[in-house]
């Protein structure tokens, strides 16, 4: 749980993922050559933030988006949310301007001259356009993690778990997701293009709900706000019954992911969510049970041979 301790701690909300990006190339350069198959890293000019890795002989490729929600500093102490935080009067909030690091604190106020209802409680005024997000307190029990940004953190984390033995794939790292996404149209275009790629899995975090719980496997989204080809969620429905690995089914009529964008795009891109459950969703105390964890990982390696 290090690493994933280290990536909760990372500062990357949306339109800001320089700092994840560059410790993701970094953890790649040192790391890859243990994998099983190094794989192509593709970064830089055309993919601005995102990171494409290519592995054997693709078919299928994973998402995991690697930005956060957050605020932004506005005028007069206001904030602006970035993405759907939970706005709990009282939360720390980190970040760093022109005069150095920030903690401050989120205030919630009733008042028709302030629309946003937000405002930081700091010793000076934060430079405009400072980007703020949830301090990290990473808590680890024998059974559970409790932290902010296990959405997506720990669908980066996934990733990078499955990326050790993959033989056969692709892995984008994408942006945005959290505030309109914009970046998996370009990232869908360039591994369909490159390699014909057009099967994918999302690894990102849902939600625990009256039909989905904790402890009891990784999910299976059939639908969210968007609705993937059936066909291919009952293909991976049937392979992850045969892989015997603990999985539940997720039916929701809103939320939505890099699939959601996938699935606009002009190719023609079959998609699945898979993702571990959580509570306390865009909160700073999202917690993820460690069966859940387990279970999203090997469900994803057997999916990466078997698709």
């Amino acid at each position: 749980m290090e690493l994933l301790k280290e990536l909760c701690h990372i500062h990357a909300p949306s339109g800001n993922e320089e700092k994840l990006a560059q410790f993701l190339l970094d953890y790649i350069e040192q790391n890859a050559k243990n994998w099983k198959v190094m794989p192509e890293v593709h970064f830089g000019d055309g993919l601005q933030d995102c990171i494409v890795l290519k592995f054997g002989k693709p078919k299928t490729a994973i998402f995991a988006h690697i930005d956060s929600i957050g605020f932004t500093v506005r005028y007069n102490k206001e904030l602006v949310k970035i993405g759907g935080p939970r706005t709990i009067e009282g939360t720390k909030l980190v970040g760093e301007d022109s005069q150095g690091k920030i903690e401050c604190e989120l205030l919630v106020i009733e008042n028709e001259n302030q629309p946003n209802g937000l405002e930081y409680v700091y010793h000076r005024e934060i430079d405009r356009g400072t980007d703020l997000v949830f301090a990290c307190d990473f808590i680890e029990t024998e059974d559970t993690v409790q932290t902010c940004y296990l959405d997506n953190r720990l669908g980066v984390w996934n990733a990078l778990q499955v990326a050790e033995t993959l033989e056969d794939g692709v892995i984008c790292f994408s942006c945005w997701e959290e505030h309109g996404g914009g970046s998996v149209g370009y990232l869908g275009k360039y591994i369909y293009e490159k390699w014909g790629v057009k099967q994918a899995l999302i690894s990102d975090i849902t939600w625990v709900t009256d039909g989905v719980k904790d402890g009891n496997g990784v999910a299976i989204s059939i639908r969210d706000s968007g609705i993937p080809r059936r066909s291919y969620i009952n293909r991976i429905i049937a392979l992850a019954k045969e892989s015997n690995v603990p999985f539940q089914l997720e039916v929701e009529s809103s939320g939505g992911s890099d699939g959601n964008e996938l699935q606009k795009s002009p190719y023609p891109f079959d998609w699945c969510f898979i993702g571990a459950p959580e509570k306390n969703v865009h909160s700073p105390t999202e917690t993820v049970n460690k069966k859940d964890i387990t279970a999203m990982v090997n469900l994803y390696k057997y999916l990466m041979k078997t698709l």
